[in-house]
């Protein structure tokens, strides 16, 4: 019995292979750490953001672009900072020269948590945050360039923090590499040149755009070729070898020159026509929303009621209220982006949302000079009370104003049919010219 139990045990020792000196490398040291601090970075950080994203697809990417380069880049960069000076502290690098292995393969080998657990961490919590925007989406699907361009990004600069750390020798220098980057690439928040769209956290936050499709590859070349272009010229020993780091270095150099051609505003965005063609329900006056918010279109249109209710079949009424970034059309009230006052698909306050939409009916754009003279003072007294009348604005909202309480009690004391008499009325003056607007 015992022998063979002896017998065997070599057997199964041998059955079970050693791991590959790239897996050892990449279950050890920062690298595990740093793909769990980027990840929980992004994640808390939108977490505490859910309502300006949990709504759309681009909503959603236009948070994670900056959040990736502007705070996952630098902590890359000082982790692999860290990684890379890890044979110099535990005094490894006699040993390391010791090894028939030729230095660029080793470097390799060492460098790959630095680029890949940070890459890897962007991409698992995009695909978290995504699946919480899944469910309230109404239009589109995420674009997966961006997300990639970006995840490329962060490991170009782990790759390039691991070649500084075996470089430079102090011990400060991760955390200053990190406070650096962060500083450098805060230029992009400064500026208003087309050189911004260089960097992996420049920012665009209209809706109904999307990226021109080869701006993603084109970020991703760049980023990744000026990494590679650092790795190689530290690993190749030779200065003949050297010259392969110019095989990256010029494809980083096109894709620079390329992006450089892009206009310095809005860069790579161009308007979107599917995302941003009207979505309307059947009522009078109609509720229109951008495709990109069909599913809010139900919510929209019941806080609109009360005053379609007030305004349907009356001359001057709008034909329709527009909601978002559509093309206008005659007779339209045009309404901003909903998306602020939205969360989940559900108006937070439905009262507030409609007193605005009335203050957009009924402000006039005046030219200066216009609104003066003695009347001028009621006239935007008469508005403010008819704006509450058709949509009283919710405790602690909207402006006190006292000359509008008489003309709002007057309103209010008025039968139906005077009051939508009044409401004709005016529709049909020009708020503009004082003189011409009634008094209730």
């Amino acid at each position: 019995m015992t022998a063979t139990a002896t017998e065997t045990r070599p057997e199964a020792t041998a059955a079970r292979p050693a791991p590959g000196p790239l897996r050892t490398e990449l279950r050890r040291g920062l690298g595990p750490w740093t793909g769990a601090a980027v990840a929980v970075t992004i994640l808390v950080t939108m977490y505490a953001k859910a309502p300006e994203w949990q709504i759309r697809w681009q909503d959603a990417q236009n948070l994670l672009h900056p959040l990736a380069g502007m705070l996952c880049g630098p902590l890359a960069m000082a982790a692999g900072c860290l990684q890379g000076g890890r044979d110099r502290r535990v005094g490894a690098e006699d040993l390391w020269a010791s090894v028939p292995r030729s230095p660029l393969p080793r470097l390799l080998v060492a460098a790959a948590p630095s680029a890949l657990w940070p890459a890897a961490a962007v991409l698992l919590a995009d695909a978290v945050v995504l699946l919480a925007v899944w469910p309230y989406a109404s239009w589109g699907r995420p674009s997966a360039g961006p997300l990639l361009a970006d995840a490329v990004a962060v490991g170009a600069m782990g790759l390039t923090g691991h070649v500084v750390g075996r470089v430079v020798r102090w011990r400060l220098a991760a955390p200053l590499l990190a406070v650096v980057g962060y500083f450098g690439l805060a230029y992009a928040d400064f500026t208003s040149s087309a050189s911004r769209w260089l960097l992996p956290n420049a920012q665009f936050s209209a809706s109904g755009y999307r990226q021109v499709w080869w701006y993603a590859p084109a970020s991703a070349a760049w980023t990744a070729g000026l990494a590679l272009t650092v790795l190689l010229a530290y690993g190749l020993r030779s200065s003949r070898a050297r010259l392969l780091a110019l095989a990256p270095l010029t494809v980083a150099v096109c894709a620079a020159a390329v992006i450089l051609r892009l206009p310095a505003d809005p860069g790579p965005w161009r308007i979107d026509p599917a995302a941003v063609r009207p979505v309307c329900d059947d009522g009078a006056p109609r509720v229109c929303v951008v495709a990109l918010d069909a599913r809010l279109l139900p919510a929209v249109a019941e806080a609109l009621e009360p005053v379609n209710e007030r305004l349907r079949g009356l001359p001057g009424a709008p034909a329709r209220w527009a909601v978002g970034t559509m093309e206008p059309e005659p007779g339209d009230v045009e309404l901003l982006d909903v998306a602020q006052d939205v969360v989940r698909n559900r108006l937070e306050d439905p009262a507030l949302y409609r007193n605005f939409a009335v203050s957009q009916l009924l402000s006039e754009e005046c030219r200066e000079g216009e609104l003066a003279g003695p009347y001028a003072e009621r006239t935007m007294d008469v508005n403010h009370a008819v704006v509450e009348w058709l949509a009283p604005a919710p405790p602690g909202y909207g402006p006190d104003v006292p000359g509008a309480r008489a003309h709002l009690d007057r309103l209010r004391a008025k039968s139906p049919a005077e009051q939508r008499a009044y409401l004709v009325q005016y529709l049909a003056a020009n708020n503009c010219r004082p003189d011409e607007v009634p008094v209730p």
